[in-house]
């Protein structure tokens, strides 16, 4: 049975949201953030990166969300929550995918440690970050998710990264990507995952 090392308030959700919606069977082993707000020690016996999420499959001990989702779909999921391989579809789906913690990740992450520390977020950042959330609201126009009318891998992707912009407030003056989160959190196996791993952000 596979198993998820689950760390509080982490990427790992991602993880169980995609269990969740194709029904695979999983233990969950959940740690506690340090009063640093890091790992525990604990999770280098798992990885030595020390980090969340990281799945173990047998013999297989696999980290990094896209590639753990990846995996987990073509293995079990039978490719349902990514278009057909080699098609142009595919091609944008795994640019999106790659955007998220590429392109996505620093304007964000400063974003939340702005609002976790009180300092303010340098300028540099806040116009990067602007500049995302307009091509994320002109890539949603006319659609539900990020390919369509149906969340894909790419969506379940995303999700951690605009609960981490939420939470620092910054979704307030971009309202269509705000209303894609929530339907992001919406979806029932999204929903599951939370209930699993625990709130997806820490207290404000």
């Amino acid at each position: 049975m596979i198993t998820v090392h689950n760390l509080e308030y982490s990427r790992a959700m991602r993880v169980v949201w995609l269990l969740e919606e194709i029904g695979t069977p999983y233990d969950l082993k959940s740690y506690k953030r340090t009063d640093a707000y890091r790992a525990p020690p604990e999770l280098k016996a798992v990885h030595p990166l020390g980090k969340s999420p990281v799945i173990e499959d047998g013999a297989l001990t696999l980290s990094e969300s896209a590639a753990i989702l990846r995996y987990l779909d073509d293995r079990y999921g039978g490719n349902a929550h990514q278009p057909p391989a080699h098609s142009e579809d595919a091609a944008r789906h795994d640019e999106w995918l790659d955007f998220v913690e590429g392109t996505m990740s620093r304007s964000v992450v400063a974003h939340f440690w702005g609002r976790k520390s009180g300092a303010p977020v340098d300028e540099k950042m806040r116009t990067e970050f602007a500049t995302i959330m307009a091509y994320l609201a002109n890539s949603l126009e006319g659609r539900a998710f990020l390919m369509g009318e149906t969340p894909m891998l790419a969506d379940i992707q995303i999700s951690y990264l605009l609960a981490m912009a939420n939470y620092a407030g910054a979704l307030a003056d971009h309202p269509s990507v705000s209303a894609y989160f929530e339907r992001l959190m919406a979806v029932p196996a999204a929903r599951r995952a939370v209930e699993r791993c625990g709130p997806v952000m820490p207290p404000a």
